[in-house]
C-alpha cells in the first residue's frame, strides 16, 4: 500500500505515471498511424 501512496503523492511517482502514460498514448498513435498510412498507401497503389 505504501508503494501506492508513494506513486499518486511524490513528484518522482506522479512523474513516472505521466512518463508511462506518456509512453502508451505514443505508442497508441503510432499504430493508428501507420495502420492509417498503410491502407491510404495500398488504395492508391490500385488505382
Amino acid at each position: 500500500m505504501k508503494l501506492l501512496t508513494d506513486l499518486f503523492t511524490t513528484d518522482y511517482g506522479i512523474m513516472s505515471i505521466s512518463g508511462i502514460a506518456f509512453m502508451i498514448g505514443m505508442a497508441v498513435f503510432f499504430v493508428w498511424y501507420f495502420l492509417h498510412k498503410m491502407n491510404e498507401a495500398a488504395g492508391d497503389s490500385s488505382k
